[in-house]
């Protein structure tokens, strides 16, 4: 059997000081190891993988030193395969976010195409798994996951659990998976490395808890039980109101014959699978589908197409998602972020006056985040990327709240802190909140109306081949 690491790296220090952990990294992996890296947010495990795929050069004559016994492969390169799981996909500008709300109807042939649908019809959960599959076309060696099971529904995570448990068994594959809660190491992990304060401060060489999984199977059991049908009962103080909604792109049906009325100071929870139709009855409650004007659609006491711009409609609405944090991946202040919402923009960001940056600092020091103002968003950790993105939600006080997936990459502390301030918000009898998370535990308090999104059989079917 062979004994060598499939990768070592001693008193490992990157040549650029931005790039270091707080101590020299000392590390081995061993051959059948399958590892998980734990953290808090912000604290080191991207940098961590950085260093060990060898992304930042070292200082002195220490290299990563890696070793494939067997491979085919000639290259490092095509022994590894990395993918971070950034929430979404396409460029790193507002263009995708603007293309996958508005011209999902225009394609054409060089449109990329996935089973015989179109790339950007795919929800984010849907191209996570296409993402994968394309991954282990070129069979590596050492795959690396970074937030492997963001955004996917209780039944997706348990097939990705699944795939690379058989992968791991039939195959020889070993993985790396970054991770932010212990509640998602899958069963087949068999060593921890937890990442703090960007040093190593445990390292596992063991089985996770057992009882961290049972938990975790728990809730996604009850994650996955069909929820209540919405009661519709006239429109008097509709936020908005939906009548007999179908959605077509192609010969693709999104939404069918739905009805759905929404009345100031609910509480919703939206739920389905990946690729039942959320994302897309979200844009519709945002004015960013252009589909909306053929459709029996209230929003605010006004019919889509009366007049209304759809400015008029967002300045009622508080604003975050997985396609949104694609599309603010721009270098600028994390307060220009924040007070990006204050003008419901994407892609153009205006400085704050002295009371607008007050109050963006106010929403910032509530989610904790204030040291970070004047930091350039893409040198703050994913987990601090979302908080700021989560204060851009609430920073012009919405009437209306819609929250896709708000938690992505949060750690433990932050989600709590974040389900808070989520919480105290929504006390107000006024405000009305709409959610999605694909995880049970994480819906705030007070939520008083479901409605659950079921996906065409056919299409089931096809997204459940990774």
């Amino acid at each position: 059997m062979d004994c060598k690491p499939v990768l070592s790296i001693i008193d490992g220090v990157p040549r650029h000081p931005d790039f270091r952990m707080a101590e020299p990294v000392n590390l081995q992996i061993m051959p059948g190891e399958q590892v998980a890296i734990v953290g808090p947010n912000a604290s080191g495990k991207s940098r961590l993988v950085d260093i060990l795929t060898g992304r930042f050069p070292l200082l002195g004559t220490n290299e990563v030193r890696y070793h494939f016994e067997g491979s085919s492969h000639r290259y490092v390169s095509d022994n590894i395969r990395i993918l971070n799981f950034r929430d979404s996909y396409g460029d790193s500008d507002a263009t995708y976010y603007l293309q996958q709300r508005w011209n999902q109807h225009d394609i054409d042939e060089s449109t990329p195409m996935v089973d015989g649908r179109y790339i950007i019809s795919l929800s984010s959960g849907e191209l996570r798994k296409y993402q994968l599959r394309r991954a282990l076309d070129s069979s590596p060696r050492l795959l690396i996951l970074d937030s492997p099971f963001i955004g996917l529904d209780p039944e997706a995570r348990q097939q990705l659990r699944d795939t690379l448990d058989e992968l791991i068994r039939e195959r020889g594959l070993q993985v790396i998976l970054i991770l932010t809660r212990d509640s998602d190491i899958p069963p087949f992990i068999t060593r921890v490395i937890r990442v703090q304060g960007l040093r190593i401060v445990e390292d596992e060489a063991s089985r996770a808890s057992r009882l961290s999984r049972l938990s975790r199977l728990s809730r996604d059991s009850r994650a996955s039980r069909v929820s209540r049908v919405s009661r519709d009962s006239g429109t008097s103080d509709a936020i908005l109101h939906f009548s007999h909604i179908t959605i077509r792109y192609g010969q693709r049906t999104i939404l069918r014959d739905l009805s759905w009325t929404v009345r100031r100071g609910e509480h919703w929870a939206l739920e389905g699978a990946n690729g039942s139709g959320k994302s897309t009855l979200l844009s519709l409650v945002c004015a960013d589908n252009p589909q909306a004007y053929a459709c029996d659609i209230e929003l605010f006491g006004r019919r889509r197409g009366s007049g209304e711009s759809i400015w008029d409609i967002k300045r009622h609405i508080g604003y975050v998602s997985p396609e949104m944090h694609r599309a603010y991946m721009r270098d600028l202040p994390a307060i220009d972020i924040v007070a990006s919402g204050l003008h419901d923009s994407v892609g153009l960001y205006v400085r704050p006056r002295p009371d607008q940056r007050e109050t963006c600092l106010m929403w910032m020091r509530r989610f904790g985040i204030e040291h970070l103002a004047d930091r350039t968003f893409l040198r703050i950790s994913s987990g601090e990327q979302r908080l700021c993105l989560l204060a851009r939600a609430f920073v012009k006080s919405p009437d209306l709240l819609i929250l896709d997936e708000p938690f992505h990459g949060l750690d433990e502390p932050n989600r709590l802190l974040a389900t808070s301030i989520i919480e105290d918000y929504c006390s107000d009898p006024k405000v009305t909140l709409i959610i999605v998370s694909h995880y049970a535990d994480e819906l705030p308090a007070g939520i008083t109306h479901h409605l659950r999104l079921q996906a065409d059989v056919q299409e089931e079917k096809a997204a459940k081949s990774v």
